[in-house]
């Protein structure tokens, strides 16, 4: 860790910068190209990506609060097993009732903020007032995305996420951060994905204006249609 960054990313300024091999390899991993990238928050022994780090404000203007996002296959699927098998369930269980984690994971969701705000001055994204107290994964009071707490681990280092930490020390079974997982885990010889499907992709690419009046005008037209409906039934 970079002792001089009180934020407490786990690499330095220069290994956070993403080249273009980086950036492809991210696409390769999450089989789609990426966006709004703007940094690597965590990597492979090998070098490899492990996180994406994302702009706080999306090139569309969109406000994006997930900071960290996990991308390696193996990784990423070690952590679903853990939520399959209700290990969230547990979590939340144990941040009712235990005042030491709870205040340990709520300190976590503020260094969240205070690295996002940093990284949002990096990029030149600057403030991003509508996220302004939201971090990711549940933080501060809940936990909904193991996902999202690994990859703040990996980002930031150990000792900043209790939860986070825990999640990985969880998969040892599939992966550490010692044993380089690459080999396989991705598609390394076609094409890299040069087309997003998703859907999150797709709303993106609409102003958020006319996306607002789109399911506003197709709220009232459902609500118009009941409207109708009852009056047809108590005809």
């Amino acid at each position: 860790m970079d002792a001089a960054n009180q934020n407490h990313e786990a690499l330095d300024a220069a290994a956070r910068v993403p080249s273009a091999q980086d950036l492809e390899t991210l696409s390769r991993q999450l089989n789609r190209p990426v966006r709004d990238v703007v940094e690597i928050g965590a990597r492979c022994t090998c070098g490899n990506p492990l996180v994406a780090t994302t702009a706080p404000r999306l090139s569309s203007g969109i406000p994006f609060p997930t900071t960290y996002y996990l991308t390696h296959p193996v990784i990423t699927a070690a952590v679903s097993r853990l939520e399959a098998a209700g290990l969230m369930n547990e979590m939340n269980t144990e941040l009712g009732e235990d005042a030491v984690l709870a205040a340990g994971y709520a300190r976590a969701h503020e260094e969240y903020l205070a690295v996002r705000d940093a990284i949002g001055e990096r990029s030149g994204t600057g403030a991003v007032p509508e996220i302004a107290g939201v971090s990711a994964g549940g933080m501060p009071t809940r936990v909904k995305c193991l996902h999202v707490l690994v990859g703040h681990s990996l980002a930031a280092g150990p000792g900043i996420n209790p939860l986070g930490d825990r999640a990985l020390a969880a998969i040892a079974e599939w992966w550490t951060t010692d044993i380089c997982r690459c080999a396989g885990a991705w598609d390394t010889e076609g094409p890299a994905p040069s087309q997003d499907r998703s859907r999150h992709v797709k709303t993106q690419a609409v102003d958020p204006a006319i996306k607002q009046a789109e399911r506003k005008a197709a709220r009232a037209a459902r609500e118009a249609a009941a409207v109708g409906t009852d009056e047809v039934s108590g005809a």
